[in-house]
């Protein structure tokens, strides 16, 4: 028995040091590994499999939107990078750049794609000449480099894997509502898919991104009281259109700027599923982004019948992504390797179980088991994924509530910060000095100013001067 307690004795308690178990989890899940550059990593097939599940969810989510995906080159012309001040400046410390073709040096440096904006701009120069041209609604799935210097898995690395839409249009209204279109569509996947809840609002001036007109986002807790930033969708408004001379023919025949629009969402998802539901055991990974839903562990698998049995479930449960452990492993070690890796439901059947035709079912994220009827089967573990899924979201939910927190007062503000991790919600009276301030004290940063706004007090929190928004602040990845 001492043997099937290994893997999660391998991992560190979250309680104990919540970083070493993060890395943890991520390393005996088998997720990804280090690679020999520094600052990126190896996704491995159990990793990329929760990609390429949020990769087929989005991308189903974005073309019932209208959305078309194209593919930009990974290289930037410096000349190129330059046009959009703001744009250059805010990317500047992270960019990597190629200086050497061969053995020849490049008349020009090439920066390594940090984002797209200026390819997809160069290339909507081109391409649009009249209103007939648009809206132009495009999307690609790549990988980016930012040259971070602390990084850690799937949260922040040097290279990550992403999509990022960037879309044209007619008007400013158009590219408003494109933008706030995109932001509840991942508002609306992290809750529906990853059981992830979130907080809807903008970004203030200092957090926006650079060259942006206004940056949206949805902001998540995990587990330790810290904020990711999980999504954003930015108004470009026509910045990018003037830099780059962007212009159609409107039906009046004047000459207009575009106005733009870009969104994205990253690995670092994978990061955020580990950090909201993972447990003392490993990973729990909700059913609708789980590469495996129903792991079916035959018990006395030696004796006749039982695998012929575990195999003839598996048919009948093909509606789901199912798979039989029929492995050497002890069937204890077969249930701490089904849960370090956050498989939703576990099917046990011996031969007890098929004399009585009924398997047991357990929950990852409760352990609960639940002895069916072998008649019943299918239509038990549908109902129990689709329970464990909405469980979990309420579960997360819940936790985000309990820890969010009001401050009126400066000292109370502090003190909250320090004493109680999460989300604190606050006045802010809109002066960046205070934002700095906020941030020099207590290494929190403003997350959002949400959608759903609260009249907590007339004055800043920071300043006492009059309040013009309430935002929530936190320590965030």
């Amino acid at each position: 028995m001492a043997k099937d307690k290994k893997l999660v004795e391998a991992i560190t308690s979250m309680d104990e040091d919540f970083a070493q178990w993060y890395t943890d989890v991520v390393k005996k899940a088998e997720l990804c590994d280090y690679a020999s550059v520094k600052g990126c990593m190896v996704i491995k097939p159990a990793g990329y499999a929760i990609w390429e599940n949020i990769q087929h969810e989005l991308d189903r989510r974005f073309k019932e939107t209208g959305v078309q995906n194209v593919y930009m080159p990974i290289f930037i012309p410096e000349s190129l990078l330059e046009k959009e001040k703001d744009h250059v400046e805010g990317f500047a410390p992270e960019v990597a750049w190629v200086t050497h073709g061969g053995l020849e040096p490049l008349q020009e440096r090439l920066c390594v794609r940090p984002t797209s904006e200026t390819l997809f701009c160069d290339f909507y120069a081109k391409d649009i000449h009249s209103y007939r041209d648009l809206p132009k609604v495009y999307n690609q799935w790549c990988s980016v480099v930012r040259w971070e210097k602390t990084t850690r898995p799937f949260l922040r690395s040097r290279e990550f894997l992403w999509q990022e839409g960037h879309t044209a249009h007619a008007t400013a209204e158009e590219a408003e509502a494109r933008t706030i279109q995109m932001l509840n569509l991942y508002a609306d996947f992290c809750e529906q898919v990853l059981a992830i809840p979130v907080i809807r609002g903008q970004k203030t001036d200092k957090e926006k991104f650079a060259g942006a007109e206004a940056t949206y986002t949805i902001e998540s807790l995990m587990h330790d009281g810290k904020a990711l930033q999980s999504g954003t969708s930015h108004n470009f408004g026509d910045g990018f259109a003037k830099a780059f001379c962007i212009q159609y023919a409107a039906k009046d025949n004047t000459l207009q700027y575009v106005h733009q629009t870009s969104w994205g969402m990253t690995t670092r998802m994978i990061g955020a599923i580990i950090m909201v539901h993972g447990d003392n055991n490993g990973l729990v990974l909700p059913p609708r982004i789980a590469p495996t839903q129903v792991v079916i562990v035959p018990i006395q698998q030696q004796k006749e019948g039982v695998l012929d049995k575990a195999f003839e479930l598996r048919d009948v449960l093909s509606n789901f992504r199912v798979k039989v452990d029929d492995s050497d492993k002890s069937p204890g070690w077969k249930f701490s390797e089904s849960e370090m890796r956050g498989i939703p439901v576990r099917v046990e059947i011996g031969p007890r179980d098929i004399e009585n035709n009924e398997a047991v079912l357990v929950r990852r994220d409760t352990h609960e088991k639940i002895t069916v009827s072998l008649d019943e089967i299918e239509a038990k573990v549908s109902e129990l994924l689709d329970t464990i899924q909405n469980d979990m979201l309420e579960r997360a939910r819940a936790h985000r509530d309990s820890h969010t927190y009001v401050a009126t007062a400066y000292d109370e503000f502090v003190k909250t910060i320090n004493e109680k991790p999460g989300f604190v919600k606050a006045m802010w009276c809109g002066d960046q000095a205070c934002e700095d301030k906020i941030k020099e004290d207590t290494a929190a940063t403003s997350r959002c100013m949400p959608f759903a706004q609260e009249n907590l007090s007339d004055k800043c929190v920071c300043c006492g001067k009059p309040a013009k928004k309430m935002v929530y602040w936190g320590r965030a990845y």
